[in-house]
């Protein structure tokens, strides 16, 4: 009746990018339990992006698109069946759904969705996608990255190249199950990437920066954007004067913020618990343990205000909470998803996550994190003789099953007699996570969110994650530098 208030149930649906009639979603719900299923769900997800390129101060490149569709998971006994469609349409939805129903019932069927992307018969790949004129860039995007390109150069005449970019996209997701209500999240992100070459007589550096979380655009451009082309360019110009770092076990004090990734890869992907159930974890059978020093405590937290990891809902429709890990060294919880839950008897954490609804959910972090320690930074460095000081990270490969680890450093400098001296190239960091952790000995107060734009790849699946870290000086890591050190540092 026009003007009567709606139910909480109405209002989910209403005003939604998601063009499906609940009455429809019940009966694709049906199909997906029809054969015998004991859970089933569905993922619906209508994803809006655009994506802007400057290159040397000119627009290079602006796309957009629009892209959407259902992913249906159907349970039965240890087995998954897994189907998709890429339109809303009930016969398209159907189809996937009867495909996941009769993939779960087959006996033994593995639980993976090989078998779900059939593209023939009734599969679940009728493509029906959505692909629009791209819109016009918003001019305002556009002005900022020209912000970004103005201050780079200004900042130093060394600077010779400045590129930007600007990914922007409205993420909205439904999910529907067998378990409970449906339950509904929008999720915006914004992603900036600045990349600067420095150049003087015949040497040429690289310096990178970048920002954003779950934010919109015009909370982007209050901000003030031209900071990050002015840190670029420090760290370009910064790196023309690196030397070769040493070779060899020295102490590293990882800087706040950005460290926080060695955390991520290097121990983070060790909780998750679909890699204890596998057994391919240091962590198996650590529950309870002490995993690290007592100056270590982990938490992931999907509710940080504007992170890039954050999630009000997960992907199988939990609502999630903060998750302390590693309590003062113990190791005290895993990250769940249902599936992992399940087989361990748990509730899930509100850990799973997927790509699109075209991938099944996996545990993942959101964003994770050690927590604020009470040594000042200050005595943190002093405390080291000769060492490294991490202060950015590009990223580095990480053996999960033993926690082994090498990670490179875009930014980083030489310790000497308590102080921060010259910045290094090549540096990078080896060892392996449980090791490390252990040998953690200060952790100050100074615990700060990366604004990089990290983004997280497991099983092909690509999440944006969050990462922070405090000050934390590690007692001895390798160090892969090329330049030998000649003997073993000596520790305070």
């Amino acid at each position: 009746m026009d003007g009567a208030p709606q139910t909480a149930a109405q209002a989910l649906w209403a005003g939604t990018a998601i063009a499906v009639d609940p009455v429809v979603a019940a009966r694709v719900l049906r199909a997906a339990l029809a054969d015998g299923g004991e859970y089933a769900d569905l993922f619906f997800e209508h994803r809006r992006s655009l994506q802007i390129t400057l290159e040397d101060g000119r627009v290079r490149s602006v796309s957009a698109g629009v892209d959407a569709g259902v992913g249906i998971r159907v349970v039965q006994g240890g087995a998954v069946g897994f189907g998709y469609a890429e339109s809303f349409e009930p016969a398209v939805m159907l189809a996937a759904a009867r495909t996941a129903a009769q993939v779960a019932r087959a006996r033994g069927a593995p639980q993976r969705r090989t078998g779900a992307r059939r593209k023939t018969g009734s599969s679940t790949a009728a493509i029906a996608r959505t692909t629009p004129t791209a819109p016009e860039a918003p001019a305002a995007g556009i002005e900022a990255l020209r912000r970004i390109d103005r201050a780079a150069r200004a900042s130093d005449p060394a600077i010779v190249r400045v590129e930007a970019s600007l990914s922007l996209s409205r993420r909205e997701i439904l999910i529907v199950s067998s378990a409970g209500d449906p339950v509904r999240d929008v999720q915006p992100l914004l992603r900036l990437g600045v990349a600067v070459v420095a150049q003087r007589g015949g040497r040429r550096e690289a310096g990178s920066s970048g920002g954003g979380g779950r934010i919109e655009l015009d909370r982007f451009v209050r901000s003030d954007p031209a900071e990050y082309g002015r840190e670029a360019a420090r760290i370009a110009v910064v790196n023309l004067d690196a030397r070769d770092a040493p070779a060899g076990s020295l102490p590293v004090v990882l800087a706040p913020g950005d460290a926080g990734i060695w955390l991520h890869e290097a121990v983070g992907h060790g909780l998750e618990a679909d890699f204890v159930r596998k057994r391919s974890s240091s962590y198996c059978d650590r529950l309870g343990h002490v995993v690290a020093s007592t100056r270590v405590t982990l938490i992931d937290d999907p509710g940080v205000a504007e992170g890039r990891g954050s999630i009000a809902v997960d992907d199988e429709g939990v609502v999630p909470g903060a998750h302390l890990l590693v309590d003062r060294g113990v190791l005290r919880g895993l990250l769940h998803d249902r599936s992992s839950a399940r087989a361990a008897g748990l509730a899930p954490t509100g850990s799973g996550r997927r790509q699109s609804f075209r991938d099944l959910p996996l545990p993942r972090m959101t964003n994770t994190w050690i927590a604020a320690g009470d040594d000042d930074p200050a005595d943190i460095v002093r405390s080291v003789r000769r060492g490294i000081y991490a202060a950015r990270f590009s990223g580095g490969q990480v053996n999960i099953a033993a926690g082994d680890f090498v990670f490179a450093l875009t930014e980083g400098y030489l310790i000497e007699d308590g102080k921060i001296t010259a910045p290094l190239r090549g540096v990078n960091l080896i060892g392996n996570g449980p090791a490390a952790l252990a040998a953690v000995s200060m952790v100050g107060p100074d615990l700060h969110m990366s604004e990089a734009t990290w983004t997280c790849t497991k099983d092909g699946q690509h999440v944006p994650v969050g990462v922070g870290m405090p000050t934390m000086k590690i007692d001895a890591l390798t160090i892969g530098g090329t330049v030998p050190t000649a003997t073993p540092e000596a520790r305070r």
